[in-house]
């Protein structure tokens, strides 16, 4: 338990946890308990504290600010550490509402180049609960919104206690109530969420909340989420002791799939109360730099790697994935969705332009158009200036749910048999156009479709039942150099196909962190007389653990099936299955690729970014190695199991963004050299 400095006195901090309530029986909104609890919460805040004998306070406060991108259809988790900032700060308060904070001392990392700024009131600790009216950002994020225990607010929001929970400390028994909150009216600014009051003397523990989307002033943001937590001081004030805040943002016109999030927390410590603050302290900006000798003089109490966790370990906060799952159950998805009308279309670079042996360079387009806040349709058309064909598909779409979406729509257009992306979009258009070195396996298909997706955390899966006319695609394109290789061989027919698809999220396990992908499809062909039903599935999955500064990361991939159509047979080799192979050599039934890799950092020259900061004055090398099991016929007729391996090893530089590659395979490979993005980027390229 945390002791207060001078005072000595303990601080009971609540932790209020799904499962740790007791159920207390569910209330109605607004009824005569609810109201009366809320009514002397309300009373209580309006006399700033004045009747519990606090007349000021000093405290410490340690917290981290992480700027943080998502990249790629879906968002994927973990997201990638952008920036992370490190900030100390000497908090003041006196009665009846004046705030001070110092920063004493503020250290960052730049692990990829931003110019990112952070509104003042980021850098500090929310006092008091909030005053009247709510604000965030300045003002620029969050604006006049009115605090659910003030005399506006209690009119402008439903009440209804719902749960309840005991904490016992050393002699006392104190209980806590949650009351959640939703508006009146949810097309107002407003916030949405709980507040938790202790029963006896209506003081707060715990503000929990989101906001409806009219609360939300900047149009690019997708949601804004706050957690307060209370610690009982001296067994009489409850004080700041956590928060918590995140901010997410994302496109408002082009739905290219990037997000980027400010997560910020601070623990606050080490209280000191009634010591008698003179007003002067309180003059001018409520968050201001310490004088720089302070600032010079302060040290961290632990590395900043200590503090913000790496990558691979940056997962939303549970507290803050609470609150925005109880804000869309209180007033729906409608309310707190940012409306949007026409959006162009634009998952990736290689949906707008792309080159490949079938297409030679083809051009995309396409837009989404809103029908109301949970229906949409998607038109997307392709134009291939080689083969001379128009593509294009037609998409209705439908959201009863944030975790459930199901489409259906009818396409022609020309897909990658492929499983597994060997090299990013960008350089597979390069490659393809200038030395005729395509990675993709392209094909013919047309027909419609009907898919279901939903999250069930932390796993999402997807569901998809088509009916499909395919034929191969004909080699149309003449790179500047070199020569293409055949397209593959598949067979002209029609017939139904059913699959399924299981992705386990990125979650912590052996000290790592790991994450699996499952498909299973089935089909039904469309020949005459056929009954046959072929099958096919595949597996993978990638492993990461740190080890010191270094980092070991596994990845797997395999799969197995009785289609005997050219589309569905499993691939490998290239550069990220079989480096040192030729693009998709491995073809099979059957087919395991393992790959090992560790990555170490290395000294390398810094480069200046002007307001972009500056390049690390490192780099990682990443020694590799992999393998390619693959099922084969001897000249006798007879099945086996054959094994490629290779070594190599990869350097990324510029923030780890550029990755260089030299690898040769070693049974009847060659060597190869590549230079691509990382792959964290691949998503939108």
């Amino acid at each position: 338990m945390p002791r207060l400095g001078a005072a000595g006195a303990a601080v009971v901090a609540i932790g209020l946890l799904p499962g740790a309530a007791v159920p207390s029986g569910a209330q109605e909104w607004n009824d005569a308990r609810t109201t009366a609890l809320v009514s002397r919460a309300t009373e209580r805040r309006a006399l700033q504290l004045a009747d519990t004998g606090l007349t000021d306070y000093t405290a410490t406060a340690i917290g981290a600010l992480t700027f943080l991108a998502q990249v790629g259809e879906g968002f994927p988790d973990p997201p990638k550490v952008v920036k992370a900032d490190q900030i100390a700060l000497e908090v003041y308060w006196r009665a009846p509402n004046h705030s001070k904070q110092l920063i004493l001392g503020r250290r960052d990392t730049l692990l990829l180049p931003t110019d990112i700024q952070y509104h003042r009131d980021h850098l500090g600790i929310v006092q008091n609960n909030f005053p009247r009216i709510i604000r965030l950002g300045d003002g620029d994020e969050v604006r006049d919104v009115p605090h659910p225990l003030s005399d506006v607010g209690l009119q402008a929001y439903d009440f209804a206690i719902t749960d309840s929970m005991r904490i016992e400390i050393p002699g006392q028994v104190i209980e806590v109530l949650e009351v959640r909150l939703r508006p009146k009216d949810p097309s107002r600014p407003a916030a949405v969420g709980a507040v938790y009051l202790s029963r006896a003397d209506a003081q707060v523990v715990r503000m929990a909340f989101s906001f409806t989307r009219a609360a939300l002033i900047d149009q690019q943001l997708e949601d804004v989420s706050i957690v307060l937590d209370n610690a009982l001081i001296e067994s009489r004030f409850w004080l700041p002791r956590r928060q918590e805040i995140e901010i997410r943002r994302s496109g408002s016109w082009l739905e290219f799939p990037a997000r980027g999030i400010i997560r910020g927390g601070f623990e606050i410590c080490c209280y000191r109360v009634n010591t008698g603050q003179p007003a002067t302290r309180f003059v001018g900006p409520e968050i201001e730099l310490a004088p720089p000798e302070r600032r010079a003089a302060y040290e961290f109490p632990a590395p900043l790697r200590t503090v913000v966790p790496p990558d691979l370990a940056t997962v939303s906060g549970a507290d803050v994935a609470r609150v925005q799952e109880r804000a869309r159950e209180l007033v729906g998805q409608a309310a707190l969705a940012r409306a949007r009308r026409a959006t162009v279309l634009a998952g990736s670079l290689s949906d707008l332009a792309r080159v490949n042996r079938a297409e030679g360079l083809s051009l995309g387009a396409g837009v989404r158009q809103r029908l109301g806040p949970v229906f949409d349709v998607a038109i997307a058309g392709r134009y291939g200036l080689s083969d001379e064909r128009l593509k294009g598909s037609v998409r209705m779409s439908w959201r009863p749910a944030p975790t459930l979406a199901i489409r259906a729509g009818a396409f022609d257009e020309t897909r990658d048999a492929s499983d597994w992306a060997e090299v990013s979009g960008v350089r597979n258009s390069i490659g393809a156009q200038e030395f005729g070195a395509d990675f993709t396996e392209p094909y013919r298909v047309r027909g419609f479709d009907v898919r279901a997706d939903a999250a069930f955390a932390p796993a999402t899966v997807s569901l998809g039942l088509a009916r499909e006319w395919t034929e191969p695609a004909v080699v149309q394109a003449v790179p500047a150099s070199g020569a293409y290789r055949p397209a593959p061989p598949v067979m002209t027919g029609h017939g139904w196909r059913a699959d399924a698809r299981l992705s386990l999220a990125q979650r912590a396990i052996l000290g790592g962190i790991a994450g699996a992908t499952v498909v299973f499809q089935v089909r039904r062909l469309g020949e005459p007389g056929s009954t046959s039903f072929p099958t096919r599935g595949t597996l993978h999955v990638n492993f990461e653990r740190p080890v010191g500064d270094a980092r070991l990361r596994l990845e797997t991939f395999g799969g197995t099936g009785s289609s005997p159509l050219a589309q569905d047979l499993i691939r490998a080799g290239g550069p990220v299955t079989g480096p040192g192979y030729g693009a998709h050599q491995f073809v099979s039934r059957a087919l395991l690729a393992q790959r090992v890799e560790w990555q170490f950092p290395i000294h390398f020259p810094g480069v200046p970014l002007g307001r972009w900061g500056r390049s690390p004055s490192r780099a990682t090398l990443a020694p590799l190695a992999t393998v390619v099991l693959q099922e084969e016929r001897d000249a006798h007729g007879s099945r086996r199991v054959a094994a490629y391996p290779a070594l190599g090893t990869g350097l990324l530089v510029f923030f780890d963004l550029v990755r260089l590659d030299v690898a040769r395979g070693l049974r009847d490979g060659r060597w190869m050299v590549g230079v691509d993005l990382t792959r964290d980027l691949w998503r939108i390229l």
